[in-house]
């Protein structure tokens, strides 16, 4: 027992940076409405701006500066940690002012998007700006004298002295929102934001006051943390993320007190499930501590579902309209016979591009079947995607099972695994539903697709995935001497004709003018006999089929897969490109792959810029903003709105 009294105590910083991004994310969602899904990068920036800081370097986002002590030293410890703050601060209240503020009235799914833009660019400059540094430590801060409890239980004071001070600050936020007048604005907007205005009072004011306050927050946390947790944008804007999300959602997004008790529990458990690893020989070696934070968010969700509460105020904006099936044969025979060049007569490079990018068209369709279809939001469609891959590996390599029938068993188990992700559809939809799929990838990811047992030893090249072979012809990439060889390049194209034409003739079938029905309205179409709970999972099943697809030929295209390839970060940045090309419609999907990281557009700006192709997450980040708050239909749908405009009226 003194062992275990240990690890709860061990887990008090971890518990108290969960607790502290759990009260920052219920601060931003009171005052704007908005789960801000970027809370944990933007925090991050602030602990890597304090140790820039430390050593003298620049503390703005400048990457290739000539020198990294310009400053001339350490300016101090203080210092350091105040201009971390503020300019932390004054990002985020930029952030709300350029980006949240035009999204308050918008459907959750824009508001989601925006907040995995704004994720997804932030992360990209940490990486640029700091790539070198990830993982560091900083000097200590708070007290490191050993704490002792008893001759055997003795800890580090500062783990201690981190969760006093999130406690004290949760206490003061829950005193400031109930006994003063700035609380009682902010709590009106999250009840009434038009009765609000009715009163004179802004509630732009009062969300942009709670962004700043949770970034301020945020970033003081993490400097304060960072000596004792390795200081890495992946684990602030991730590992302790989710997690926090779990605890906020305990708290319905209101009481105070749930949320931070929540946070500081699912932290002093999961330092207590090191001890259980090696305790037990039956609990899990891997994924344990990931996976609470999905197992709480589930239960949540299922127990409580839509009771959690929205903002007091109407939806001005609707979805992107799902545009009708329209046949055009002489566009899709250029792009057939384009497509059927670059792997033909193009060189290596151009023709890794263009496979690259008609992957990325099959796995955009998956989201276009979901989000665009059915309006239900996946931030793990990336982790479906390896599913299918490594599931390609054990048929394939362990069961000698042929093509094409181990993609299509493969692409049927990451459809089994998408409908059980997708069970709390039933009851949530929209940002609470995009909290479960990023729980659940997360969790998938840890527990799966870094355990040996399952996907094997990443030091002996991870999961093995031979190529595929038909009739004895082999149409795989790995290991053929010849260069110029374009037999999977046909292949790919191919599948992706397949799909392009399921996903037409899903559009404009019965069964997709269900999905647009409960899409649009989901009371009506319970009204008309329509099974709501069942229209979803068919959605969900079909999205993770192609999505399995899409993973098996990635599988295929590099030999073998590994969790970095299928991690949440490539989910979230999939979700950016699909949204930015137009998430509604299939042509949309093809304008993604385009756009896709290391796919045509991306090689063609590395070719004329050098080096620019190292800037791809960042920009598809920001793109996926741009589109979020200026054309939220993407730049498929803003074309055939010019050229609709463009054609003459008809007259009968």
């Amino acid at each position: 027992m003194a062992d275990y009294a240990y690890y709860i105590l061990s887990g008090s910083a971890a518990g108290a940076v969960i607790a502290a991004f759990a009260l920052g994310l219920l601060i931003t969602h009171q005052g704007s409405g908005i789960v801000n899904l970027a809370h944990g990068a933007v925090a991050t920036w602030g602990g890597y701006v304090y140790a820039d800081l430390r050593r003298g370097a620049y503390p703005w986002p400048v990457p290739g500066l000539p020198a990294r002590t310009d400053l001339g030293g350490d300016i101090g410890q203080w210092p350091s940690f105040a201009i971390a703050v503020l300019t932390t601060t004054a990002i985020a209240v930029l952030l709300h002012r350029v980006v949240y503020r035009r999204l308050a009235r918008a459907p959750e799914l824009a508001r989601v998007v925006a907040a995995i833009g704004v994720l997804v660019a932030t992360m990209g400059i940490i990486g640029r700006r700091f790539g070198d540094d990830t993982g560091l430590r900083v000097d200590p801060i708070l007290p490191r004298d050993p704490v002792r409890f008893s001759d055997t239980i003795v800890v580090s004071a500062d783990g201690l002295w981190l969760m006093a001070i999130v406690i004290a600050a949760a206490v003061t936020t829950a005193v400031v929102w109930r006994f003063t007048r700035f609380g009682l604005v902010v709590r009106a907007a999250a009840s009434n934001a038009k009765g609000l205005v009715l009163l004179g009072r802004s509630p732009d004011a009062a969300a942009a006051a709670g962004f700043a306050l949770a970034a301020a927050s945020g970033a003081a946390v993490v400097i304060l943390a960072s000596p004792m947790v390795s200081l890495s944008a992946t684990t602030f804007s991730f590992g302790f993320l989710v997690p926090a999300l779990g605890a906020v959602l305990c708290g319905r997004f209101r009481s105070i007190p749930i949320t931070v008790a929540a946070g500081v529990a699912i932290g002093l458990v999961q330092s207590v499930f090191v001890k259980l690893q090696v305790d037990l020989p039956w609990f899990p070696r891997y994924g344990a501590r990931e996976g609470l934070p999905f197992v709480v968010i589930l239960v949540v969700m299922l127990a409580v579902g839509r009771s959690i509460p929205g903002r007091g105020d109407d939806t001005a904006w609707r979805l992107p309209v799902v545009p009708p099936v329209r046949w055009r044969p002489i566009p899709a025979t250029v792009a057939v016979a384009g497509a059927v060049i670059g792997v033909v007569a193009l060189g290596p490079l151009w023709r890794g591009a263009v496979i690259t990018s008609m992957t990325a068209m099959v796995l955009s369709l998956s989201l276009v079947v979901l989000t665009g279809f059915a309006g239900q939001v996946s931030l793990a469609h990336m982790v479906l995607a390896g599913v299918g891959a490594f599931s390609l590996s054990r048929f394939a390599t362990d069961l000698g099972v042929p093509f094409p029938v181990a993609p299509l068993l493969a692409a049927g188990i990451a459809t089994i695994v998408g409908v059980l992700v997708a069970v709390p559809a039933i009851r949530v939809r929209g940002t609470e539903l995009a909290v479960v799929t990023l729980a659940g990838g997360i969790a998938i990811v840890e527990f799966v697709f870094k355990n040996p047992t399952y996907v094997g030893d990443a030091a002996t090249g991870g999961a093995r995935v031979p190529n595929p072979t038909f009739f004895g012809m082999d149409l795989g990439l790995v290991g053929v001497d010849d260069p110029s060889r374009a037999v999977f390049g046909v292949l790919v194209l191919a599948i992706l004709i397949i799909v392009v034409v399921g996903v037409m003739n899903l559009r404009a079938s019965a069964t997709g003018r269900r999905i647009l029905a409960v899409r649009s309205n989901e009371r009506a179409a319970a009204a008309v006999g329509i099974s709501v709970a069942r229209v979803k999972l068919q959605a969900y099943a079909m999205s993770s089929f192609i999505a399995g697809l899409g993973g098996c030929l990635i599988g295929y295209r590099f030999g073998q897969v590994s969790a970095t390839t299928f991690g949440v970060i490539a989910s979230l940045t999939l979700v950016a490109f699909t949204y930015l090309g137009g998430v509604t419609s299939i042509s949309g999907a093809l304008v993604a792959g385009l756009l896709a990281s290391s796919g045509v557009v991306f090689h063609a700006l590395d070719r004329i810029g050098e080096g620019s192709g190292e800037w791809d997450v960042t920009i598809g980040g920001i793109a996926l903003v741009v589109a979020a708050v200026i054309y939220p239909e993407g730049i498929a749908g803003r074309l055939r709105a010019a050229l609709s405009r463009r054609r003459p009226a008809h007259t009968p």
